[in-house]
Order: structure tokens, then C-alpha cells, then sequence
């Protein structure tokens, strides 16, 4: 009997340089450019003693080091979380109701929709520059509305106690548009089959909102959420326009006291140590979203697993 024989591999084709690589270089040489390069540059500053007309000189960790330290630091952070979680926590609120609303068929629907969403078509200092007026203690209308309900005038953003709650209350009126829009989404995919089944069973308006409607929109909320929070946390052009962290430094973030530090200053070493851990606590803000919404394991319809 002859031996079987044995199946001889494949040979292994030679490796050529893909086709597509002249489409590619110029990309990564782009993104290299601008991003690679100048983040590698800003921690290479940050860890030198650089001010403008004075001799660079390597410190190593030293600013980092100098940040815990410094109390205008310490309070930009907390100004910073403050902000950002008002910034976060009130728009999704208000978008999410006036998301069920517009949902409702009424007249006008179409018009009132995008009557609501212009705010958020207006640029950020033009937005600034009218809510300016507004807050003037003495010119302003708000405190000419609060004088109609007998109340008494506010300092608003003139006022350490009440300048970030003011800026949020800006921040609210113009993001909520954008929470509206996805919730809005989210609502419009949902089946009816849940919400006949509900009336039937004798579920009033509270009940399937609860019961129904919220953990079906839950995943979009969360979307709106981290774009909101990514977006309040580097907030800086409604801040400066209205206050430029003021009064004092009531209203500083970090990012106007990165701007304070660098082009103020222009202590470039310890400016750039802070837009370093800026950039650091950005990312793991991020990555905490990302990963509370890998928890949740949300399926591609909406619901919840």
C-alpha cells in the first residue's frame, strides 16, 4: 500500500506595501502635526521653568508637584466640579421634559420646536454679550422681572455667592435645546405596543412614563449626559465673556485659570503642567461615562438589557 500523503501548506505570499499607503501617510503625518506633536511638546514644557524673556530651565516634576499646593488651583478645580454637574444635571432635566412635551402632537409642534432650539444656534459670546445686560444689577431686566413679584434685587454674576449658579443658569438656557434633540430621538424610536398594552391594563400618565417610557430613553439620556459634561468641563467663552472668572476669582475654572497662568502670566511651564492634568482629568471623566454605559450593557434598540 502506498503512504498517504500529507497535505502540503499553502505557500506564504510575500508581503507587499499596501496600495493605499500613499493615502494614509499624508493623514498621519497631518494628525501627527497637530495633535502628536503638540501634546508631546506641552508636556516637554511642562516640565520646565519657562517664562516669556527668561532662560528655559528643566524642573522636572516640579510644577506638577507645585499644583496641590496652590490655592487658586484648588479652588478652580472645585469651581470647575461645581459648574460642570449643574452644567450636566439641569439641562438634562429640562431637556428630558421638554423632550416628552414636544413628543405630544398639539398645533404648532413643528413651529414651537424651532422656536425652542435657537438658542443653541447662537454663538457662545453673543449669548454672553445679551446675558450680560441681563444680569446688570441696576439696567438689567431680570431684577426689573423680579421687581414686578415684589422681590428683591440680585446681584447676580457681581456677586461670589451667585456668580456660578448666573453662568449656569446661561449654560442651561442654551444647551437644553441639544439634550431636547436627542431625548427627542430617543422617544421617537420607541414602539407603541408597550403603551397600548400599559392602557390596557389601566397604567395612567405617570406610570408608563416610569415604567416605560424612562428606561427606554435612559441610553439616550446618557449620550446627552456625556456630551454635556465633556462640553461644560473645558467651558471657557461664556465664563470669560461674562465674568473673566471674576468677582475676584469666584468663578474661575481651570481652564480660565490655564489662560490666566500662560497668557497673563506667561508662566508657559506651569501653565502647560495644567493644561496637562486638564487634559488627564478630561479622560478619565471620559472613560468613567464610557465605562458606567459598558456596564449597563444597553442593547442597539434603546432598552435595557
Amino acid at each position: 500500500m502506498s503512504e498517504p500523503q500529507t497535505a502540503t501548506p499553502p505557500p506564504r505570499k510575500a508581503w507587499r506595501v499596501p496600495s493605499y499607503w500613499p493615502f494614509v501617510i499624508p493623514a498621519l503625518i497631518v494628525v501627527a502635526g497637530i495633535i502628536v506633536f503638540p501634546w508631546l511638546f506641552t508636556i516637554w514644557m511642562s516640565m520646565h521653568e519657562w517664562k516669556v524673556g527668561a532662560p528655559t530651565t528643566f524642573v522636572g516634576l516640579a510644577n506638577y508637584i507645585r499644583l496641590p499646593s496652590d490655592p487658586r488651583f484648588v479652588e478652580a478645580v472645585g469651581h470647575t466640579i461645581t459648574y460642570t454637574l449643574l452644567s450636566v444635571i439641569l439641562p438634562v432635566i429640562f431637556g428630558t421634559f421638554a423632550a416628552v412635551i414636544f413628543h405630544q402632537k398639539f398645533p404648532f409642534r413643528g413651529f414651537l420646536r424651532g422656536l425652542f432650539i435657537m438658542p443653541m444656534m447662537a454663538t457662545p459670546v453673543a449669548v454672553a454679550l445679551v446675558w450680560t445686560m441681563m444680569f446688570h444689577p441696576q439696567l438689567g431686566v431680570l431684577n426689573y422681572i423680579l421687581s414686578l413679584f415684589g422681590l428683591p434685587a440680585e446681584l447676580w454674576v457681581f456677586h461670589p455667592g451667585s456668580v456660578i449658579p448666573s453662568l449656569v443658569m446661561v449654560e442651561t438656557w442654551q444647551w437644553t435645546p441639544l439634550v431636547m434633540l436627542i431625548v427627542l430621538g430617543g422617544l421617537s424610536a420607541i414602539p407603541s405596543e408597550p403603551y397600548e398594552s400599559a392602557r390596557i391594563d389601566g397604567a395612567n400618565a405617570w406610570q408608563m412614563f416610569r415604567y416605560i417610557t424612562l428606561p427606554l430613553i435612559t441610553p439616550f439620556i446618557f449620550v446627552a449626559s456625556m456630551i454635556r459634561m465633556i462640553d461644560a468641563v473645558k467651558s471657557f467663552d461664556i465664563i470669560f465673556a461674562i465674568t473673566q472668572g471674576g468677582p475676584g476669582s469666584a468663578s474661575e475654572t481651570i481652564n480660565l485659570y490655564l489662560y490666566s497662568v500662560a497668557f497673563v502670566y506667561y508662566d508657559i511651564g506651569y501653565g502647560s503642567a495644567i493644561a496637562v492634568v486638564f487634559f488627564v482629568l478630561i479622560v478619565v471623566l471620559a472613560a468613567i461615562m464610557l465605562y458606567m454605559r459598558q456596564r449597563l450593557h444597553w442593547n442597539q434598540t434603546g432598552g435595557a438589557a
